[in-house]
């Protein structure tokens, strides 16, 4: 399936129905008087966000959506049928702009959750309407409003709990298929990894979480260098980031700064996000060289660092401990 996490659409709120001018003409009812229905209102444009969409694939093609128009005004004061909303699904993790004035408009986070983006215009007064003392038989009506109209862009972020970040072939695609059930391509050449991968882990009581394997990230990804520029939105919403990093790497050290320094320049809080670091693939080297590249890692960084092998499951185990005691405290410091 291909990924698709930005789109730009417009849409538009369905026109009002017009009121119309009409006169009872009744047998035995000789004061007539006027009687024209005022128009229904247009229908409006809603977003709803639904568990079963990962991407935003639809719009690729669609780009304009309109709401049904509301009917106009019938005789014997009839109203006219208001116009159907139009309802738009999109995955859930969106974010809608105004792409023509920036305004966040809605973060749509949570199944069912929607969102107005095109209010649907008001039906037209019929002359009844203006019945009056003064205006006995009035000989007007008033045409419906135009709906809303607006240009929309759409940003998909997912929504995972933990993401596994780090360089190209660092091993994190097989890192989450063997955590999860997700079987993304996996390939001992960098870039294999073309779209972020979900998958769900079971927590020991039980619960689900949902692990993001992000695309490798280069130096100058923040800038829009190699893959990452287009992946790093997906970490925004993460509350815990996994490093993975390789140990059979001619510098760790160099590695882990790389993506350090790309978290820091992209912003919003992902320098400061908490991180655990793993080293991979440790079933590729002795186990003297193993312990001595953690250590020196774990010394540059002056904190614990992980050593596992994601192909044997070694260590995944003591990783994941770590993962799960750190969600839990990051839970009891929010409430």
């Amino acid at each position: 399936m291909q990924f698709i996490d930005l789109a730009e659409i417009h849409v538009k709120g369905g026109k009002g129905g017009d009121g119309i001018v009409a006169f009872r003409r009744e047998k035995y009812v000789p004061a007539g008087g006027p009687a024209g229905g005022n128009g229904g209102n247009g229908g409006s444009v809603i977003l709803k966000a639904v568990p079963h969409l990962q991407t935003l694939l639809d719009f690729r093609y669609a780009h304009t959506f309109k709401a049904e128009a509301g009917q106009r005004g019938g005789p014997s004061n009839r109203t006219g049928a208001s116009g159907a909303d139009l309802i738009i699904e999109v995955p859930c993790g969106t974010m809608v702009w105004d792409a023509d004035t920036e305004e966040l408009l809605g973060d749509l986070t949570t199944p069912e959750q929607t969102l107005q983006v095109a209010k649907g215009g008001k039906g037209g007064l019929g002359n009844k309407h203006f019945l009056s003392n003064q205006q006995r038989a009035p000989d007007y009506a008033l045409p419906g409003l135009e709906g809303e109209e607006r240009h929309l862009r759409l940003e998909l972020k997912l929504l995972a709990e933990v993401g596994i970040i780090g360089l190209p072939n660092a091993g994190k695609s097989t890192l989450i298929s063997v955590l999860s059930a997700a079987r993304p391509k996996i390939a001992d050449y960098p870039f294999t990894t073309l779209v972020p991968n979900l998958g769900v882990v079971r927590q020991p009581n039980g619960d689900g979480t949902v692990f993001a394997d992000i695309p490798g990230l280069i130096a100058g990804a923040h800038q829009g260098t190699g893959l990452g520029h287009e992946f790093l939105r997906h970490i925004e919403r993460t509350r815990l980031l996994l490093h993975l990093i390789d140990a059979t790497a001619t510098d760790v050290i160099a590695a882990y700064d790389t993506i350090r320094a790309e978290l820091v320049a992209y912003g919003h809080g992902l320098g400061e996000r908490p991180q655990i670091v793993v080293l991979n693939k440790i079933d590729a080297l002795d186990p003297e060289a193993s312990n001595e590249t953690q250590q020196a890692l774990a010394t540059h960084i002056c904190q614990p660092v992980f050593a596992i092998s994601a192909a044997t499951r070694q260590g995944v185990e003591p990783m994941l401990q770590a993962v799960w005691a750190q969600l839990n405290l990051a839970t009891l410091r929010n409430g």
